[in-house]
């Protein structure tokens, strides 16, 4: 990982990546892109998360998979962008893609889950592993219906996948985002195991703060 407890003269570049990362990471698509079609705040809909899955409520599947490109997309922009300075302004820029979504200064710091955003950056910093993180989503999604529990598991995998098919700095990264992954779905995790977790499909109730 990238020491920043160097003399400041050395170490701006990678604070300046990190924080072009989180302002790109901050650009609340779901919210532009709900509003532009006319839907209002996407944050006054279903789970009020701005993120992908919550726009899919709206009843525009076009809105919802335009919001996955551009989440995941700002995440992977981050990455490359920066990597033309060397992959550890890359991986400051993707941390802060990834602080961005989750905490944009725009909304008050109350951003979305993650799960798009997270996947692009492992996309951009290593495809094998954020390949083998979407595969994980999709299985996991298939067998137990579960959107949330989708997007534990494929963060909680990647970190084992980056360890073996790329190197230990990536790993350090996966496991970043799977934490800060798991963090945000804290109340998914709660009605997971209480049963109250509603599935891929199934209606969801206005309180429920599913992953996005």
């Amino acid at each position: 990982m990238p020491n920043l407890l160097g003399d400041l003269t050395f170490t701006w570049p990678f604070y300046a990546a990190a924080l072009f990362g989180y302002l790109l990471g901050s650009i609340p698509f779901g919210l532009l892109l709900t509003r532009a079609a006319g839907f209002g705040d996407i944050r006054s809909i279903g789970s009020g998360n701005i993120g992908a899955t919550n726009v899919l409520r709206t009843g525009r599947k076009s809105l919802a998979a335009a919001t996955l490109l551009l989440d995941g997309g700002k995440g992977a922009a981050a990455v490359l962008l920066t990597g033309l300075w060397g992959p550890d302004m890359a991986i400051m820029a993707g941390g802060g893609a990834m602080l961005g979504h989750l905490f944009p200064v725009w909304l008050r710091f109350k951003g979305g889950k993650g799960v798009a955003t997270g996947l692009g950056i492992l996309i951009a910093l290593a495809w094998p592993v954020g390949l083998l993180a979407c595969v994980t989503w999709l299985a996991a999604a298939v067998l137990f219906r579960y959107s949330s529990l989708s997007a534990l598991l494929a963060f909680a995998a990647a970190p084992v996948y980056a360890w073996f098919l790329v190197n230990r700095q990536i790993a350090q990264v996966a496991i970043f985002l799977a934490v800060l992954v798991w963090l945000r779905h804290h109340q998914n995790i709660r009605r997971l195991v209480t049963g109250q977790e509603p599935k891929i499909g199934r209606a969801k109730t206005s309180s429920a703060g599913h992953s996005s």
